[in-house]
């Protein structure tokens, strides 16, 4: 079996002769150029298994590399080589499509892990021939064929590929942690250890002996050394959940961590190096935070190289069946049953609700529904669906008023208002739709896609306001 080759380039004599020899006892056949310009002739003639590149080169730099890699090898992780705290550079090349980082002085230890780690992923590369970008195992647990649902897919197969930190944006209940676990199982630490963490379900007081341990008798009621979840992640992968209720003095502390790829214990003398990918989370706007003092934002850069964000479940309504049927056949496998079916008056009820609690809230009305129906059909009462309602009732029913209340804007309430507020907010969705419709001249297909609903919501709203 021939040997994995490397092509290390960096300027620096020393340098090269420390990453060939390391390399070489780990039986790879190694490159050595000092330029950009041999650097392009090395990968124009030769296939390389992984590529390490300094930042400053004496005709360019190593962002080039990473590009042209990116774009002609994309097969092949290339690690940047920066200097020690440079940390926009390292964020920079992972931005740029670079699997990994190492900080001069280099670490022998932690330059192995990265070199196993990197290999498996180039291996897997090859193996796979792409078949990752596709799908992928696992992939079908993410419901959905609409446009924005395939682009997160193809994303998250994108993102397995490296090590870059990403944060996973999104409303509570689309399903983050899925993503998260989807990132580290269709990447090269899928072998190794996911481990999710609540970063607000933690008392505060106990947190750095969460993420980092301690040692015996380093406080009161430490009868034994613990290992900490950065530990418990080593070689694979920490997934840090709703991470913006992380304290400002544990921010400190796993920024350093991060930087470092180290940590230590609480009662420890050394650090210890750990070899995880961070993922993050949180619902809220975690710049905003950052504006407001809340959130450090040399971490918010560190855990942003990447956003993914997430779309709530009323910006992909054409995955609601899909979702439903899958549901339904999960909750009747736990509960040992055939699966309920849906009339379709209560799919297009489903269609045309907002899913405010978004795929989480789906799944607790079907489950509520499950228990409500009669025999194996669910009926639109079944599903028990709260009414939407403006926060508030407008003086006049303007046009402008019409589309805001419609859309759940607030209003001024409305002064002596007789009629029920059930029947004033019918007789606004009636309006918007009638207007819609005639906007459309009366193509009911068009007017759906501009109410942002389905065809199926549309004639089950059609039929329920009485409108001909």
């Amino acid at each position: 079996m021939s040997k994995q080759t490397v092509l290390v380039i960096d300027d620096e004599r020393d340098i090269r002769e420390l990453l060939t020899i390391t390399l070489g006892r780990m039986e790879l056949d190694v490159d050595a150029v000092g330029s950009v310009t041999d650097a392009r002739s090395a990968l124009a003639g030769r296939r390389y298994d992984l590529c390490f590149t300094d930042m400053r080169l004496p005709d360019g730099s190593g962002q080039e590399i990473i590009e042209l890699i990116a774009a002609s090898y994309p097969d092949m992780p290339v690690a940047m080589i920066t200097a020690y705290g440079n940390v926009d550079a390292a964020v920079n090349a992972l931005k740029a499509g670079a699997f990994d980082f190492v900080s001069k002085p280099v670490d022998i230890h932690l330059l192995r892990r990265l070199v196993r780690t990197a290999l498996r992923l180039s291996e897997e590369r090859k193996a796979e021939s792409g078949a990752k970008a596709a799908g992928g195992p696992g992939a079908d647990r993410l419901i959905g064929d609409s446009p924005v649902m395939a682009e997160v897919r193809g994303k998250i197969a994108k993102l397995a590929r490296n090590q870059a930190p990403v944060y996973i944006a999104g409303e509570s209940g689309v399903g983050k942690e899925l993503v998260a676990r989807l990132i580290h199982e269709l990447g090269p630490r899928s072998a190794g250890a996911f481990v999710p963490v609540n970063c607000g379900a933690i008392p505060s007081e106990l947190m750095e002996s969460e993420f980092f341990g301690h040692r015996k008798g380093s406080f009161t009621g430490a009868h034994a050394d613990k290992e900490g979840l950065f530990q418990a992640a080593q070689g694979g992968t920490l997934f840090l959940d709703e991470v913006a209720e992380l304290p400002l003095h544990m921010q400190v502390k796993l920024l350093r961590a991060i930087q470092e790829k180290a940590v230590r214990p609480i009662g420890g003398r050394d650090e210890i190096p750990v070899d995880v990918r961070i993922l993050s989370a949180t619902h809220k706007n975690l710049a905003a935070l950052v504006e407001q003092g809340l959130f450090r934002q040399d971490l918010f850069y560190r855990i942003n190289v990447i956003e993914l964000r997430v779309p709530p479940l009323r910006e992909r309504r054409g995955d609601v069946p899909k979702l439903a049927d899958f549901v339904l056949r999960q909750l009747a496998d736990e509960a040992g049953t055939a699966p309920n079916r849906l009339r379709p008056e209560a799919l297009a009820a489903l269609e045309a609700y907002h899913f405010p609690g978004n795929v989480r809230e789906l799944e607790n009305i079907l489950e509520r529904a499950m228990a409500m129906c009669e025999g194996d059909t669910i009926e639109a009462d079944d599903l028990m669906l709260p009414q939407r309602a403006p926060a508030a009732v407008p003086t006049q029913a303007t046009p402008e008023s019409v589309l805001a209340a419609a859309a759940g804007i607030p209003a001024p309430v409305a002064a002596g208002h007789d009629g029920s507020l059930e029947d004033y907010i019918s007789n606004i969705e009636r309006d918007t739709i009638i207007k819609a419709l005639e906007e459309s001249r009366y193509n009911k297909t068009a007017t759906a896609k501009k109410l942002g609903i389905t065809f199926r919501a549309l004639r089950y709203k059609l039929k329920k306001l009485g409108i001909d």
